[in-house]
């Protein structure tokens, strides 16, 4: 009794029968939206002109309301309704009419972003370029909800909802901007999601249909329509196979860079200590982490690279940049950054900044380079030099207080503490012998 019940509620809010307008008007309805002629025609060239102009300045809302006045939904579901009902005659025109708008779509894009000033590619045209498994759901849901609202009483703004949802526009439109530029990467991309789009669209057209059970004109034999449906399921398959290897890369990259951050936080966070950033190298198989203030130890450093097998992260090596070295990259890349918002990444910056990175490398190799071979002219000098106690070289800048002019030299403190002084003659020789070992231009030995 409870189960009747039950089912009762169910087929009482869910069964769309009773609210379905009259077959035929429905038929008729989306007949009319598949002629591309006259003001249907200017209105889908308008509407790209519009949807161009807001990929190009980067504006949703300009976006959204080229979708709102697009006509190319009536074809795309002509074309699902005329499968679902075998009506061959209606599928050649819905198809011949598809195939004129397409082509003017993308012909029209591809004149606006060969006449733009703008020819930089932004965040919302860049996004048509890669689609995934998610745009085929969107578009199969999507169309579901268009054929339900066609058929039944009541539409609302469900139509205006699919277009938006489906975005059948953008990826036209981004496909003329790869023809205009060359980049053919771009519209090969975003072709694939409109033909995602338009497949899936028609597909949930034809179920829609079908469990609506319209009634089908008979073909000439049970084989053909057989054939029909087989044929249908095989574009289906092949239209989602790329767009599912796409996501899968998606979603393992997500999962990694997840890891990564998981991994951070919890085996490498102290206070004192700021991670700036991380970057994982593929090639070199290298997590590379520049971080700022308390310098981790090496002892931290290898207790982290021996747990990052439990963060999914094998036979990477982990390499962290800190010290002097961190605070020059942390330099470099907040003006790379700093470039980037304002958008002044010419080429004559990117040359500046390279001429940068060039100075602060020869800077951080020539400091270390006193404090590497101190240790060496120390063993040296135990032979040559016994009476030598201690050196110390670094290099030094020294200002005059007369004129204020600095000075750069190397300068060499030598102790002879608790040993036999060094005569004149030896200071001498020892002056030419490590003017010549630490081959510097100028030095001073206190």
């Amino acid at each position: 009794m409870k189960e009747n019940s039950i089912l009762s509620l169910l087929k009482e809010h869910f069964v769309v029968k009773q609210f379905m307008e009259n077959e035929a008007d429905i038929v008729l309805q989306i007949k009319q939206g598949v002629t591309f002629t006259g003001p249907n025609l200017w209105v889908l060239v308008f509407a790209i002109f519009i949807a161009s102009l807001g990929l190009n300045v980067n504006s949703t809302a300009v976006i959204i309301g080229a979708m709102l006045i697009s006509p190319l939904m009536g074809p795309i579901i002509g074309m699902g309704l005329a499968v679902g009902i075998n009506d061959l005659e209606l599928l050649k025109r819905a198809a011949r009419n598809f195939g004129v708008a397409t082509v003017i779509s993308v012909l029209t894009a591809t004149l606006y972003f060969l006449i733009t000033p703008l020819g930089e590619a932004q965040s919302e045209l860049l996004a048509r370029t890669s689609p995934t498994i998610y745009d085929v759901l969107i578009a199969t849901f999507g169309g579901a909800a268009g054929i339900l609202a066609i058929c039944t009483k009541g539409k609302g703004n469900v139509l205006p909802g699919v277009a938006i949802a489906t975005a059948l526009m953008p990826p036209l439109c981004t496909a003329g901007y790869g023809l205009a530029t060359g980049h053919i990467l771009y519209f090969l991309g975003a072709f694939y999601l409109f033909f995602i789009n338009t497949v899936f669209i028609s597909l949930s057209t034809y179920i829609g249909v079908r469990l609506m059970q319209f009634k089908k004109k008979d073909f000439l034999s049970p084989a053909a329509e057989k054939k029909a449906r087989h044929v249908i399921m095989a574009l289906a398959v092949i239209t989602i196979l790329p767009a599912a290897a796409m996501t899968y890369n998606i979603v393992r990259k997500s999962i990694q860079q997840n890891n990564i951050s998981s991994f951070l936080h919890k085996e490498l966070q102290q206070n004192g200590t700021q991670i700036i950033s991380s970057s994982l190298d593929k090639e070199k198989k290298t997590l590379n982490i520049i971080a700022v203030g308390k310098e981790i130890s090496d002892s931290t450093t290898a207790a982290a690279q021996h747990s990052m097998r439990q963060y999914g992260l094998d036979d990477i090596k982990l390499n962290i940049i800190q010290g002097e070295q961190g605070d020059s990259l942390l330099k470099l890349n907040s003006q790379i950054s700093q470039i980037t918002t304002t958008r002044q990444n010419d080429q004559k910056k990117i040359i500046e900044l390279s001429a940068e990175v060039t100075n602060l490398t020869s800077q951080l190799d020539e400091y270390k380079q006193y404090e590497n071979i101190t240790a060496d002219i120390r063993k040296e000098l135990n032979i040559l030099f016994p009476q030598v106690n201690t050196i110390t070289i670094s290099k030094v800048a020294q200002a005059n207080s007369e004129n204020n002019e600095v000075k750069h030299f190397v300068a060499a403190i030598i102790s002879t503490e608790n040993k036999k002084p060094l005569s004149q003659q030896e200071k001498t020789r020892l002056g030419q012998w490590l003017q010549e070992r630490v081959k510097a231009d100028s030095l001073v030995i206190y």
